[in-house]
């Protein structure tokens, strides 16, 4: 239990900071800037890189090496699990993004906004598992070197959801949804992260040795949300050298955050 409510504690957090950026809507009215909106994904790329390895993949390595096994073999399994994992979602769940007209995955009748939500979904899912796999690991071995190191990754994480959540409610705004229901459904957008950060932990109790597989499942969905979707964005149109800045800088700050604390 305590397991659990580290990971829901953890996960709160990052929850909570999309639904402060959301909250953006009240006071603002206009969408984010193309510019900004490039820093701020190339931002969100940086955190999750530098989460993957210093945050999941090293501890995955380590976790599999104390346990006798050889270290690289969950890694690598769980990365390239993580990655086919998102590959199907991404395939399957109809998804907008936002500045796109074209959807993405299954044909659908869902409505713009519907999709414009699973757009961020699909991003947060393997945030979620990573934050609450952090903590849960921190409160099952008592370390408080993990306990700072879960922090670092719940404050990265933190600190690209704020955009995330503007990035959702503002566009609703703009299409004359009401602040209130732009907010609702920028809030909702990070919901997923205490589900599937929870969801994870329950797993990883109930089958010994299965947490490095976890931690780099979870490497892998993140790497292919880079990959495929985040970078990408951060380098669409003129000027795409601010979404090579925002990745350096959110790489530089996660890295900072997790070897500083953890």
């Amino acid at each position: 239990m305590s397991t659990v409510l580290a990971a829901l504690a953890g996960t709160g957090f990052t929850y909570f900071m999309t639904t402060l950026g959301a909250g953006l809507v009240f006071f603002f009215r206009r969408e984010i800037g193309a510019g900004i909106q490039r820093v701020f994904l190339g931002f969100a790329a940086g955190v999750m890189i530098a989460a993957s390895v210093w945050s999941l993949l090293i501890p995955a390595i380590q976790q599999a090496e104390e346990m006798g096994q050889i270290g690289w073999i969950p890694a690598a399994g769980g990365f390239v699990l993580g990655g086919l994992f998102l590959y199907l979602l991404d395939g399957l769940l109809p998804h907008l993004h936002p500045g796109s007209n074209t959807p993405e995955g299954m044909p659908s009748s869902l409505r713009r906004t519907t999709m414009l939500i699973f757009a961020v979904t699909l991003h947060n899912i393997p945030e979620g598992m990573a934050v609450g796999l952090a903590f849960a690991m921190a409160a099952g071995q008592g370390d408080t070197v993990m306990l700072s190191s879960a922090l670092a990754l719940a404050i990265g994480i933190g600190i690209q959801n704020f955009p995330e959540g503007a990035a959702i409610a503002l566009p609703l705004r703009q299409e004359g949804m009401p602040s209130w229901k732009a907010f609702l459904y920028g809030s909702l957008s990070g919901i997923v992260e205490p589900i599937f950060g929870v969801l994870t932990v329950f797993v990883a109790g109930s089958i010994t040795g299965l947490m490095p597989w976890l931690l780099s499942f979870a490497a892998g969905a993140m790497i292919y949300v880079v990959v495929e979707e985040l970078i990408p964005e951060a380098h669409l149109g003129e000027h795409s050298n601010s979404g090579t800045i925002g990745v350096m800088a959110g790489f530089l700050i996660m890295m900072i955050l997790d070897v500083a604390l953890g």
